[in-house]
C-alpha cells in the first residue's frame, strides 16, 4: 500500500502540526473531542460498575479513573505512539471478559482483578507493536480487508447509537438535525460552524433539554438532572489506594483464569486500531501509515492499557467516533487532541466538572452517534475505490466480510456458540468465542485469510494504488 499523501490534503482546516489560535479556539476544538467520546467513555463504567454492584461514590471514582486513564493514554499515543490525532478511550472489546470477571468477583475486588488482567494482557500489544509484528501484517492487509473492517466499526455500533437515541427520539433527532445544519448547511457560510458542529449541536440540544425539563415536558432519560453534582468531591485525592489516584481499588489481583479472554480482546482491539490508523491517516492527509507508525501506535496502546490498570480504569483503544469527528471538522491537529487529553485528566481530578458534563442527556449523545458512526462506515467503504470492484473475487469477499461480520457474532456470542470442550480444550472455546463475537475481529481474520489465499493481482487487490479517497470532500461546501 502506498505511503504517498492523498491528492487533496489542503481540504484540511488544520493539519497535523498546526496549532489553532487563539487558545480558546483550540480549547473548544479539544472539548469537542471530549464531548464526542463522552457517551462511550461513561457507558462502560456504568455497565461494568453496575455488574460489580457499584453505586454512588464508588461509581463516581470509577468514572473519574476512566477519564484520567483515557487522558494519559491519549497523550502517550499522540506524543510518542502513532503521532496521529487519535483519542484513546475505553474499549468495548473487553466487555465480555469484564462481565466474566464480574460474575466471579464483586465490588472493589472485581476491579482489582480487572486491573491485574489488563496490566498482564497489555504485554500482547507491547510485543505486537514494539516487536514489529503488527507492521509486518501491513503487507497482508489490503483495501479489501481494511474497507469492511473500518465500515464494521461504524455498523457494529448501530446498537449503541440506536439504544441511546431510542431513549427519546425527538431529542436525539433534534441533535442530529442540528449537526447536519451546523456541519453541512451553515458551515460554508459561517466558519465557526465548520469548526464546532458537534459542540454547538450538543450545547444547543442541551439548552433545549434544560428548558423543557424546567417546564416539566421532559422526564426520564431526556431530562437534565443536577442531583449528583452536589455530591461530587471537589478534587480527587493523590494517595495510593482507598479511592486515591493510584490503585484506587487496592493492589491488582492476577487471576489467570481469564487470560485467554483478555488476550483475545486485546487482539481484536489491536486489529480495530490497525484499521483506525489507516482511516485517520487518510483523513489527516498523510496517506497510509507506514509499518513504524503502526508498530508505535499499537505499542503505545499497550503502555496506555497498562497505565489504565494503574489508575483503576479499564483498557483503552483508539476511538472511531473521534476519527469521524476529524473527518467532519477537517481539524487534524495533534495539539487539539493533546488539549482534549488534558481536559480529560482535569475532568477526572475535578469532581464537579465531570459531574456537570454527566448531566448531558443520553439521547443527545445518541444523536451524535447517529451522525458519526454513519460517517465512519462511509470512510471505510471509500477504501474500496482503491481496488477493482468490477472483480467478482472482490465483490464476493467484501460482501461476505460485511455480512459475516454482522452475522457471526450472533452465533459465537450465544450460549451454544463454538463449544470445543468435548475435545478437552476448553481454552479454545473461550478464545474462539471472544474473537467470533466481535464483528471487527471476524472481518479482519477472515479478510486476511480470504484475500491472501484466493488468487488475485496486485492491481485487483488495490496494492500499490494511491489512496485517492478521503471522507466526503464536500462536507463544507
Amino acid at each position: 500500500m502506498s505511503a504517498e499523501a492523498p491528492p487533496r490534503p489542503n481540504d484540511l482546516t488544520y493539519g497535523l502540526d498546526d496549532v489553532p489560535k487563539p487558545f480558546p479556539k483550540a480549547l473548544g476544538l479539544g472539548m469537542q473531542h471530549v464531548l464526542t467520546m463522552f457517551g462511550a467513555t461513561i457507558a462502560v463504567p456504568f455497565i461494568i460498575g453496575g455488574a460489580l454492584g457499584f453505586e454512588g461514590a464508588e461509581l463516581a471514582v470509577l468514572i473519574s479513573s476512566v477519564f484520567i486513564a483515557s487522558g494519559v493514554a491519549t497523550a502517550i499515543q499522540v506524543a510518542i505512539g502513532s503521532r496521529l490525532p487519535i483519542v484513546q478511550g475505553v474499549s468495548f472489546a473487553f466487555l465480555g471478559p469484564f462481565f466474566a470477571i464480574a460474575a466471579t468477583y464483586q465490588g472493589a475486588e472485581g476491579m482489582q482483578v480487572i486491573a491485574g488482567m489488563v496490566i498482564v494482557g497489555a504485554v500482547l500489544p507491547l510485543i505486537l507493536g514494539f516487536g514489529g509484528l503488527m507492521g509486518m501484517l501491513r503487507r497482508f492487509i489490503t483495501p479489501i480487508t481494511i474497507a469492511p473492517v473500518i465500515a464494521l466499526v461504524g455498523l457494529s455500533l448501530f446498537g449503541a447509537a440506536a439504544g441511546n437515541a431510542g431513549q427519546h427520539w425527538p431529542l436525539s433527532l433534534t441533535t442530529l438535525a442540528l449537526i447536519f445544519a451546523f456541519g453541512l448547511v451553515l458551515a460554508p457560510r459561517i466558519r465557526l460552524m465548520s469548526l464546532f458542529p458537534i459542540l454547538l449541536a450538543v450545547v444547543t440540544a442541551y439548552v433545549i433539554a434544560l428548558v423543557f425539563t424546567a417546564l416539566g415536558v421532559f422526564e426520564g432519560p431526556a431530562a437534565v438532572s443536577f442531583a449528583a453534582v452536589g455530591d461530587a468531591p471537589l478534587f480527587r485525592g493523590f494517595e495510593i489506594g482507598g479511592g486515591g489516584l493510584i490503585f484506587p481499588w487496592g493492589t491488582p489481583i492476577f487471576d489467570f483464569t481469564f487470560i485467554i479472554a483478555i488476550l483475545a480482546a486485546y487482539l481484536a482491539s489491536s486489529i480495530e486500531s490497525f484499521g483506525d490508523y489507516h482511516a485517520i491517516s487518510r483523513i489527516a492527509g498523510v496517506g497510509d501509515p507506514d509499518a513504524k507508525t503502526i508498530n508505535r501506535g499499537i505499542g503505545a496502546e499497550g503502555i496506555g492499557c497498562a497505565l489504565t490498570g494503574l489508575f483503576g480504569g479499564f483498557s483503552s483503544t483508539s476511538y472511531s467516533e473521534n476519527i469521524g469527528l476529524v473527518g467532519l471538522t477537517k481539524v487534524a491537529s495533534r495539539a487539539v487532541v493533546l488539549i482534549g487529553a488534558g481536559v480529560l485528566v482535569i475532568l477526572g481530578l475535578v469532581g464537579p466538572v465531570g459531574a456537570i458534563i454527566a448531566t448531558i442527556p443520553i439521547p443527545v449523545v445518541g444523536g451524535v452517534y447517529l451522525a458519526l458512526f454513519g460517517l465512519i462506515t462511509a470512510v471505510g467503504l471509500s477504501n474500496l475505490r482503491r481496488a477493482d470492484m468490477d472483480s467478482q473475487r472482490n465483490l464476493m469477499i467484501v460482501g461476505f466480510l460485511l455480512f459475516g461480520g454482522l452475522a457471526f457474532p450472533y452465533y459465537f456470542g450465544g450460549e451454544a456458540g463454538a463449544d470445543f470442550s468435548f475435545f478437552g480444550i476448553e481454552w479454545a472455546t473461550t478464545f474462539i468465542k471472544s474473537i467470533g463475537s466481535n464483528a471487527i475481529a471476524v472481518a479482519a481474520v477472515l479478510g486476511i485469510l480470504l484475500d491472501n489465499l484466493i488468487p488475485g493481482t496486485d492491481e485487483e487487490r488495490g496494492i500499490g494504488s494511491d489512496p485517492v479517497v478521503l471522507p466526503p470532500q464536500d462536507m463544507h461546501g
